[in-house]
Order: C-alpha cells, then structure tokens, then sequence
C-alpha cells in the first residue's frame, strides 16, 4: 500500500469526480505518470484561474475524456510541480494530507504542504 505524506496509509481522494493518474480515486503514481499526479488538492476558484492561466484548464467539461470540469471544491488529484508553482505563487489550493502521496515531497515539505491542509470530509474515505 502507498503511504502518504504522514506515513501512514494512502487514503482516497475523491472518486465524485473520479481522480488519479490511475483514475481509481487515489493520489498514487508510477513510472508512467510523467505529471506525477500524488497532491490531494480541494480546488478553490483561484487556484482553477490560476492552473487555467498557466495552460492546464481544469474547469472546462471535457466529454470526449469523460471529464466534467471541476468545480470549487470538488477534490483533484494535482501534479507535484503545479502544486508547488501554486504555492510559490500564493495560490496553493488545500491539501488533503491522509490523501496526498509521500512522493510531493520531493516537491514541498510537509511543512509547505501542513500549512494549507484541510481534512478529508468532503471526499470517499476509504
């Protein structure tokens, strides 16, 4: 099992839109997951401005991918780079920490990431 940035076991993101490189509902990752897709992130209405602005449009339904667009609030699983280009930029989203693999930090400390943790209630806790 994936541990999280707690060390702990990974728990789900969200499966209400359906996240993960892996599209099973978890932050986990591999070798073929080049964006390496391991932040539990609850959108904000800025953070989807700001990921629009860089190129990477969260908010527009995408039916041929089966992807609705996300929504302030709904829980996504982000690359590591955005996350920490977010951050950098004071417009990191929050995170949810059970549910964000260990692999971020390589990216951010736990410290960074702490800072704008918010607990998993509105995701599928497994």
């Amino acid at each position: 099992m994936a541990k999280n940035v707690l060390g702990t076991d990974l728990l789900s993101c969200s499966t209400d839109p359906l996240t993960g490189f892996y599209r099973d509902g978890c932050c986990n990752t591999g070798a073929e997951d080049a964006g390496v897709h391991v932040v539990c992130a609850r959108v904000t209405a800025d953070f989807l401005a700001f990921s629009k602005a860089k190129g990477n449009d969260l908010s527009t339904p995408m039916p041929a991918y089966g992807f609705n667009g996300l929504q302030p609030g709904d829980q996504w699983c982000l690359c590591a780079a955005r996350w920490k280009e977010a951050y950098d930029e004071g417009m990191a989203p929050p995170v949810v920490l059970e549910a964000t693999h260990a692999a971020v930090l390589e990216w951010a400390s736990l410290d960074e990431l702490s800072a704008h943790a918010v607990t998993n209630g509105g995701a599928d806790d497994e």
